[in-house]
């Protein structure tokens, strides 16, 4: 079956189309994957406003609609119903029932938080060892507005173990980005800052003296529960950087390498404790900061040592996208429905 996608939570306005087919050993064939950023507009108030994201969501998506569908015909429509920005929700929402009455086709509904978890297996189900009945397995969503470890016992069943109490992760490095005025979106520039300090990078003796040291605190890294709390960090920084009298460009990437490391060291020691604990087949990350390089490169050293399988998206899936939208439609089949009425946005719906 041809499954249109749409995903409008936050600032990306996305779309694809995907061919699936099989039910005990899935396939999936991209058609199209469209995704029209809103980066450039937000970057100037340095995050993003939900009410201009939704002008810009009911401008570009009627265009990229009408560009993925050229030719294709649809069978069923997968649209994100939440957790997200409720106006930009909406868009998307508001556009797969219209376009469904036209069809008369049925809509899936789907969790934007479980659209990035089974972003893992547009590849892994077809092309590699995975079995999709390696569970139960841990997931960690981490992005800008979501920190959550999660239990999963097959797809569809999750629990949640814990949570951000305050920011999220990708929330903490945009928020550390703005105080050292390095602009938005801030994980993309808080990681490139700091793969310019090396580890093994040594100064000359001449510059001994004017070596910074810049340790930040790990927020509950010892806490025997599975939340997350980044919001101290940020002050942290805040502080720490007030303080300076050195604020040059060497210093602001000492900063946002020590940074980009506390965040990881949390998130790692967390989640491996939850795999230990619950006896997990796989360790399986989602969102947009699971792109960042470091975080990927350190997971898949612990993985090599404790032995459990790490999945990790594609880079182009691990932002928002229409795509792992569309899997997650075909995964919920059992949801679909052509009572175009019961589809609503929840921008608080937990997975």
């Amino acid at each position: 079956m041809n499954i249109l996608a749409i995903e409008t939570s936050c600032d990306d306005t996305c779309v694809a189309v995907i061919k699936a087919s099989g039910k005990k050993k899935p396939r999936f064939k991209i058609l199209s994957n469209i995704i029209s950023s809103q980066v450039e507009i937000h970057k100037k108030y340095g995050g993003v406003y939900p009410f201009l994201a939704k002008r810009e969501h009911q401008k570009n998506l009627p265009i990229i609609l009408k560009k993925a569908l050229k030719k294709i015909k649809i069978d069923l429509i997968a649209v994100t119903i939440g957790p997200g920005l409720e106006p930009c929700l909406w868009v998307g929402v508001n556009s797969a029932k219209d376009l469904a009455k036209k069809l008369n086709i049925p809509i899936v509904p789907v969790n934007h938080i479980e659209g990035h978890i089974l972003a893992n297996f547009v590849g892994k189900i077809q092309n590699s060892k995975f079995k999709i009945q390696n569970f139960p397995a841990i997931c960690l969503v981490v992005s800008g507005g979501h920190t959550q470890l999660i239990l999963m016992k097959d797809i569809g069943k999750y629990k949640i173990l814990g949570e951000t109490r305050d920011d999220a992760a990708g929330e903490c490095f945009d928020k550390v980005a703005r105080i050292l005025g390095l602009g938005y979106p801030g994980g993309l520039i808080v990681a490139k800052m700091a793969t310019k300090i090396k580890k093994e990078q040594v100064p000359r003796k001449r510059e001994q003296k004017s070596k910074i040291k810049i340790k930040l605190p790990r927020p509950m890294f010892n806490q025997k529960n599975y939340d997350f709390s980044f919001s101290g960090l940020k002050t942290a920084v805040l502080y720490t950087y007030q303080k300076s009298k050195i604020k040059n460009q060497k210093y602001k990437q000492q900063v946002c390498k020590e940074v980009q490391q506390a965040i990881i060291d949390v998130l790692l020691k967390k989640t491996i404790r939850a795999a230990k604990d619950y006896r997990v087949k796989t360790i399986i990350l989602g969102g947009g900061v699971s792109a960042n390089q470091e975080l990927r490169k350190q997971f898949k050293v612990q993985n090599a040592k404790c032995k459990i399988p790490v999945l990790i998206p594609l880079k182009n899936l691990c932002t928002d996208n229409a795509v792992m939208t569309g899997i997650a439609g075909y995964f919920n089949l059992n949801k679909k429905t052509k009572n175009w009425k019961k589809i609503k946005a929840d921008a608080n719906i937990r997975i």
